[in-house]
């Protein structure tokens, strides 16, 4: 079954999220790079380590020409209002260390939740989200964990209602979620 892409269906906002290696963030990229000549990479993660240091290089490397990125672990919500605009689209990978970040931070979740969705639906130019589905794993053994898998399951629910499109993606194939039509049961 060949399922319309997000960009054939005009989405302004798309959340493309998976488990970790999906393929999520490769899906991301060809949206935004199909949407615009003038692309941002809002990147939330950070250098903490050699490890993460390596993958940041080698993910920049993957993007090309074409990209500028900025690097914003925290403040998500005042990049996105200031670098958004009709003619770029921005990239913004991911959600999942945005919300770690903002955890570890002590920052109110749920309201750095409704400010983004807020955010998302007043965008002043193409987006797409990434995020990482965490809750079809194992539960996690510690109560941070739990805590964290929890808030990450509401994030997505709540990303997915302010966004145009969401597509999941697994084994590199995407899927599209939204917007559907509900299934509706037939009475014999």
């Amino acid at each position: 079954m060949n399922l319309p892409s997000p960009t054939s269906i005009e989405c302004r906002s798309v959340l493309a999220f998976g488990g970790a290696r999906s393929g999520k963030s490769r899906y991301a990229l060809e949206l935004a790079e199909a949407a615009a000549r003038e692309r941002l990479y809002l990147a939330t993660g950070s250098a903490g380590d050699d490890e993460m240091a390596a993958r940041i290089a080698r993910h920049k490397a993957e993007r090309g020409e074409g990209w500028t990125t900025l690097e914003e672990p925290l403040e998500l919500c005042a990049a996105l209002g200031e670098h958004a605009r009709p003619e770029r689209a921005i990239l913004v990978d991911c959600l999942t260390l945005w919300l770690a970040n903002a955890m570890f931070a002590g920052r109110d979740l749920a309201a750095e939740t409704e400010r983004l969705c807020t955010t998302i639906r007043l965008l002043k130019g193409p987006a797409v989200f990434v995020s990482n589905e965490v809750g079809a794993g194992i539960v996690p053994d510690t109560r941070l964990g739990r805590e964290f898998r929890d808030w990450q399951g509401r994030l997505n629910q709540d990303v997915a209602r302010a966004c145009d499109c969401v597509v999941l993606v697994a084994a590199g194939l995407p899927t599209l979620l939204k917007p559907s039509q509900p299934p509706q049961i037939a009475l014999r």
